[in-house]
This record gives C-alpha cells, structure tokens and sequence, in this order.
C-alpha cells in the first residue's frame, strides 16, 4: 500500500540540466537572429549593441530561470493548468526582461535620440542654439511617447519568447512523464518475471527434497547406515549451496555443474554400482551464466527413468558447447529402457515443462528445449544466450 501512495504521489520532473539547455537554447537563438538583422540592415552602432545585447540576454536567461522556478510547483497538475499558469506567469516576466533590456541600452538610447535631435534641427535649417527649446518642446512628447510604445513592443516580443519556451518546457515535462511510466513499466514487468522465475524454481526443491528423503528412507530401513549418514552429509551440503543464490539470478556453470555432481553423489548412494556420471565441460564456458538449478530437473529425469529401471550400469553426461554465440547444455544418457521410455508423457513431463517455463520467462525465444531419442540413449538440449560473469559484472 505504501509503495503504491509513493508511486502515486511521485511526480516527473524535467533534471535542471535539460531545463537550463533550454533556455540558454532558446537566448542564444534570439541573440544569433538579433546580431545578424543589425548586420544585414547595416545599423547604427552594431558593434557596440554586441556587448549591450549579451548582457540583455544574460539577464533574460536569468529571467527565464526565475520563472521556471514558479512554474515548477505545477508540474503535477492538470495539463490546463499549466497552460494556464504559463500564460499568467510568463506576463511579468516579459515585463521584466523588456525591463532590463531597457536599462541596459538606456545610453545607446540617449545617443540615438541625440543623434535624432540633431538630424531634426539639420532637416530644419535651425542651429542648435536658437532652436534648442523649441526642438525639445516639439520632441520630449513624442520621445515620451515612443519609449512608452518601445516598451510595450518588447514586452509583448518577450512574452510571445518566454511563452514558446514554457511550449517547450511542457513538451519536456510530457517527454519525462512517458520515460517515467516505461521505467515503471518495465519495473512491474522485472518484478512479475522474478516472481514467476522464483515460483518456477521453488518447484524444484520441494521434489528433489521428496526424493531424496525416500532414497534415505530406503537406506535406513535396509540398515545401510553409513551410506545414509553419507546421503545426509552431502544432501545438506547439496542445500546449503542451492538455497544461498539467489532464486532469480544466473549463475556460472561450473556451480550449477558442482550442485548436480553432489546430485549424482546423493543418488549414487542408492545405485552404487548402476550410475556413472561423466562431464564434458569445456574450460572457457565455465564461468558461462545459467539459470541456476535449471538443470536439476532434467538429471532427475535421467536417474527416474534410465537408472532407477535399469539392471546395468548408465551413463549421465553433462555436457556444453558454444555454438553461434549461444550456450547449448546436453544431458544425456544410455539408459537401457531409453527406446521404451517418454519423458514428455503424462505424469513425466512436469520436470521438463519446468525448464521450458524458466527458460522462456528468462530470456523469451531466445532459448528453447529440445528433447528426444537419439542413437543409444535420451538427450535433452538446452540452447540459450551464452553471457559471461565478466560481461554482467562489465554492466
């Protein structure tokens, strides 16, 4: 319950990095665009409106930060009243910006009016000395007038500036919300996939542990005392290593290969003389990964089905090969009744059906099962993604 109000609670957010890309983004486009109009219409005073136009723009990504700070408390709202607040919100500070902009050329400023006085009285054949009240009694107005209406202009320019950004800032909000839910999602996947590979595996052990205990039974009752104490010595050390992985996790398979050897030495105490194990593991695949116990079933199947009704000696391998980047795993066996037996059949498939689940809930299609006679015997192939310790603990 309390991890479903946190997941409800939580709310995306644009990282400030991606925030502030944006708006000196968004500034350094409008400084670009700005320069090269000046230089095109060959201005007046171009050069030194530079350094005036970047200390504007500074003070506009100052600005702009400000209000993303007062828009921020919004990014868990209703998409309308975002919008709402950016175009509320976006007002003073397009006010502010043509604020500053006006502070900063206020002395380009006086030059051009200075300029625009003096190009006045020259229009007008007067000298500055006898005209001088008269041209400023005619142009304080109007200057008046057209600071007030330049004001307004770049206010307004500024706002349409600030409310494109708050578009896109929106957009990145939006853009984070659906990453924020794939990672969600794919956390509720990751956690259906171990639940079911962790149900899959709990499957094992509980029948291993039953036969097991009838093996020991047996013993036990036929007096055989020291092969028992042996068995239970080696079933606990065979628990003590299968239960301390986790349930989940892959393993390198020279372990899963040491679990099914003290396998094979549990049930040898109960075919002493029938069972013969033999491993073919190359070293460079030792340390492949596996899904751990995924063996366990299937040389359950081999001792039930090849050993147990056989009356001379079988063999087990346990063998692997690399083959096309892919790890392929083989248990096989010489089973006298191999020709006579079904592992798939009612009631002895479910070791194999096992396997198949855990490998398809593991790595998809990418691994599959095949089972079946061969010359001699019964294999069983298992074919999946060869992965390495080094390439896992690399990631």
């Amino acid at each position: 319950m309390e991890s479903a109000e946190k997941t409800e609670k939580h709310t995306s957010r644009v990282p400030f990095k991606t925030v502030l890309a944006s708006i000196v983004g968004l500034w350094a486009t409008y400084f670009v665009i700005v320069t090269l109009r000046a230089e095109l219409l060959q201005m007046d005073y171009a050069d030194q409106m530079i350094g005036l136009r970047l200390l504007a723009v500074s003070a506009g990504i100052l600005i702009t930060v400000g209000l993303w700070v007062v828009l921020r408390p919004f990014d868990g709202k209703p998409l309308w009243l975002k919008i709402g607040a950016a175009l509320v919100l976006a007002l003073p500070a397009a006010l502010l910006c043509a604020q500053a902009n006006t502070i900063v050329f206020a002395d380009m400023q006086s030059m051009l009016n200075e300029k625009v006085l003096q190009e006045f009285a020259e229009a007008r054949g007067l000298d500055a000395e006898g005209s001088q009240e008269t041209l400023l009694s005619d142009l304080s107005e109007l200057m008046a007038v057209g600071k007030y209406q330049q004001l307004i202009e770049i206010a307004f320019s500024r706002y349409f500036m600030l409310l494109a950004w708050c578009a896109l800032y929106l957009a990145l909000l939006t853009g984070e919300k659906a990453r924020d839910a794939e990672r969600r999602e794919q956390q509720f996947r990751n956690a259906a996939k171990a639940a079911e590979l962790q149900s899959l595996r709990y499957q094992v052990n509980p029948h291993f542990l039953f036969n097991t205990l009838n093996s020991l039974s047996a013993l036990v009752l036929t007096g055989k005392t020291e092969m028992a104490e042996r068995m239970i010595q080696t079933i606990s050390t065979f628990y003590r290593r299968s239960l301390a992985d986790d349930t989940t996790s892959d393993v390198p398979l020279r372990d899963e290969i040491h679990l099914q050897k003290l396998y094979l030495e549990i049930e040898s105490v109960r075919f002493p003389l029938r069972l013969q194990a033999h491993y073919d593991i190359p070293a460079d695949l030792e340390n492949a990964l596996i899904p751990g116990m995924i063996l366990q079933p299937l040389i359950e199947n081999s001792v039930k089905h090849a050993v147990a009704p056989s009356s001379g000696q079988v063999t087990i391998t346990l063998s692997a090969r690399e083959e096309y980047d892919r790890l392929v795993v083989t248990i096989s066996d010489n089973g006298q009744s191999a020709e006579d037996r079904d592992d798939t059949r009612p009631g002895f498939g479910i070791g194999l059906t096992n396997v198949r689940q855990r490998l398809e809930a593991r790595f998809g299609n990418e691994a599959s099962v095949v089972s079946g006679h061969v010359p001699g015997g019964y294999a069983t192939h298992l074919r999946m993604p060869l992965k390495r310790i080094k390439e896992r603990v690399a990631a």
